[in-house]
């Protein structure tokens, strides 16, 4: 088969819930980041993107309809060029990125660009359709911004606890405290302070029409953990996890151009990254923070290397706990170095707009080994309900 490669990266900067973005349409938000994509590649004549594949986790508002088609329409790419909106929740466009390389692989295309977007500020309040007409009582309004709604009844309670429930879980079965928690948050935020402040960023973030807002809107310079002590759990009296070790609420886009070896001529540039390897994986809901590790797993092997081979890791940090739990269980696997986790910065302080995040940290990851030499990178996403997925990069230059 054909292999596929990564040739750019871009994205929006992720807003805070209610934030400078908090007036963009999501469907807006994934226009500005396919014709950022695609002004990195200005060779390319847009009319020979064979697909786009778009992530969406909430798609019950105005990213309803196939948002991924509504983006190729608004951002004035023609309208031969197909598109698909993909949901696997928080990994929605880390699925993406895996079925437009598979599509490149197969050769049923040749240029795909991947992607994703959420609006959680924007995520609609909905009412279910009554059983029958005319109910005389109460109806309750059910917010979509995150977690489980609408819950079928035979779904078993023990699976449908909050997120943040099943996380302080995970912190008791691991014996993962919270100092080590506030730590790890607090250097998430100095990581992405520095990286903006070194650069790092100005090449795969791209402005949003419209929106005051020139870096990711929830880094906190200068964190520290004795500062995130103060903060009170925010799940259980007694617990550990706060608004601090956490993932905040995010508005943001990403895109990601994917093209076969062949296609370099017409894209007018050398790809960055091949994809090498490819991970799935599913445990009991309650779990899902530990399901990269497995993922992660399966991807490396499917990509022939072990987790010596790995210069540099990207990990969606949904929360610190379930974070740590993850790089824990890879240092004993052969991961050299904690400090390859997120060298730029994470998800608690740069944001998780839940359907944008795997296409960010994919693109993170090629531009780290892009700079850094290193041959192999892995990124990884959990994903709520029990899922998780891994995709394996190789440097290609």
């Amino acid at each position: 088969m054909k292999s596929a490669y990564l040739y750019a990266a871009a994205r929006t900067p992720f807003g805070r819930f209610g934030g400078a973005l908090a007036g963009i349409r999501p469907d807006d938000l994934s226009a500005t980041a396919l014709r950022g994509v695609l002004s990195k590649a200005p060779a390319l004549d847009p009319a020979f993107v064979d697909d786009v594949v778009w992530g969406c986790a909430n798609q019950a508002g105005e990213d309803n309809r196939n948002v991924g088609r509504m983006a190729v329409l608004l951002a004035g790419l023609p309208v031969s060029v197909p598109a698909t909106t993909v949901n696997r929740l928080c990994g929605s466009s880390l699925d993406a990125a895996i079925s437009g390389s598979r599509a490149i692989e197969t050769g049923d295309a040749e240029v795909v660009v991947i992607g994703g977007v959420e609006s959680m500020t924007r995520a609609p309040w909905v009412l279910p359709k009554p059983s029958r007409a005319f109910p005389a009582g109460d109806v309750t309004a059910v917010s979509t911004t995150l977690g489980w709604r609408l819950v079928n009844r035979n779904m078993p309670k023990e699976w449908t606890v909050p997120l943040g429930d099943a996380n302080e879980m995970l912190g008791e079965k691991f014996g993962i405290g919270r100092d080590r928690q506030d730590e790890f948050a607090a250097r998430s935020h100095n990581r992405a302070d520095a990286a903006w402040a070194g650069g790092f960023y100005d090449d795969l973030v791209v402005p949003v029409p419209g929106a005051d807002l020139s870096c990711d809107e929830g880094i906190r310079p200068g964190s520290s953990a004795a500062g995130l002590a103060g903060l009170k759990p925010v799940f259980r009296p007694d617990g550990t996890i706060t608004a601090g070790n956490a993932s905040p609420l995010n508005d943001g886009a990403s895109a990601v151009l994917l093209g076969s070896g062949a296609a370099a001529g017409r894209i007018g540039q050398a790809p960055i990254a091949r994809v090498a390897g490819r991970g799935v994986s599913a445990v009991e809901p309650p779990m899902f923070g530990y399901a990269p590790v497995e993922a992660a797993a399966r991807a490396l092997a499917r990509a022939g290397i072990t987790w010596a081979d790995v210069g540099a890791v990207e990990l969606n940090e949904a929360f610190a706990v379930q974070s740590i739990a993850c790089v824990d269980a890879w240092l004993k696997e052969g991961l050299a170095d904690a400090e390859l986790v997120n060298a730029e910065g994470g998800a608690i302080a740069i944001g998780h707009p839940l359907g944008a995040s795997g296409g960010r940290i994919l693109g993170t990851l090629a531009a780290r080994l892009r700079r850094s030499g290193d041959r192999y990178g892995v990124a990884a996403v959990c994903i709520g309900v029990g899922q998780a997925l891994a995709v394996v990069l190789e440097n290609a230059q």
